[in-house]
């Protein structure tokens, strides 16, 4: 461990690569995290239990990262976005948390069926292998179009090929023997998320993503989920009209900061 800060009574201490803890006669009453996303940046966490000690941890990570860096604050958290605004971060970008809801009735789609031609493969049917070759295809497709920068602001572990660790998790649209669409949901206890809807840039506005949503959200429905969530980046404005047609209600939002 290395001791990198002194603040009062707090010591500020770098435990891991990536992390550090405050400590108070040897307890720990603050964290401060860095994680890298797939797209290769950085983002902080910061968690205190005294607001004092917000400051110097989050100088402990500035001094010892690579610039730049990011951070999401909930919109609605106007101290902490003050705090990370005072330690010179500005927004980047903002995205909207979306409630999705399963019912057929109230998204209209329960009479909508796949393309001619493509077939849903519920959770659980997919392969692994020619979902990672559809993984890599659609991320490249953004980060050549839109960027993925302005994708949610989601947690990747590995910067491999392995992206893709879990097959279950995805319901995917495939057509002529190729895999074109996925949908994958992350299961969060009491409210599931969709971490990704995403299809072939061939394949677009056909019917894929609204194909898929039926699917999903027509399964959790029969299961007694009545609403899922989402994040839709506020500049990605296909994805805002696909959701805005199911019936999707803005619950919140984050902002996504960076320091340069």
């Amino acid at each position: 461990m290395e001791s990198t800060e002194l603040t009062g009574s707090a010591v500020i201490t770098r435990v891991a690569d990536h992390e550090w803890h405050a400590l108070v006669d040897d307890l720990v009453v603050g964290r401060g995290e860095a994680w890298r996303r797939h797209d290769g940046r950085l983002f902080l966490s910061i968690d205190v239990w005294q607001d004092a000690l917000f400051d110097p941890l989050v100088a402990a990570l500035l001094a010892a990262l690579p610039r730049p860096l990011y951070t999401v604050v909930d919109e609605a958290d106007s101290a902490l976005m003050s705090r990370w605004e005072h330690a010179g971060f500005t927004v980047a970008r903002r995205e909207g948390v979306y409630l999705v809801p399963t019912d057929p009735r109230v998204t209209g789609l329960g009479p909508v069926r796949p393309p001619s031609g493509v077939t849903i493969l519920p959770f659980g049917a997919p392969e692994r292998d020619p979902l990672r070759d559809l993984d890599r295809a659609v991320r490249a497709e953004v980060e050549a179009s839109l960027g993925w920068r302005e994708m949610p602001a989601e947690v990747l572990p590995r910067l491999d090929d392995a992206v893709v660790t879990d097959p279950t998790k995805y319901t995917v649209a495939e057509a002529s023997g190729r895999y074109v669409g996925l949908l994958r949901l992350a299961p969060v206890p009491r409210q599931p998320r969709i971490g990704l809807l995403a299809v072939r840039s061939d394949r677009q506005r056909g019917g894929v993503a609204r194909a898929l949503l039926a699917d999903v959200l027509g399964s959790l429905h029969t299961s007694g989920t009545r609403a899922v969530s989402a994040e839709v980046g506020e500049r990605n404005e296909a994805a805002l009209a696909l959701f805005e047609t199911v019936g999707a209600e803005r619950a919140g939002g984050n902002a996504e900061l960076v320091i340069l």
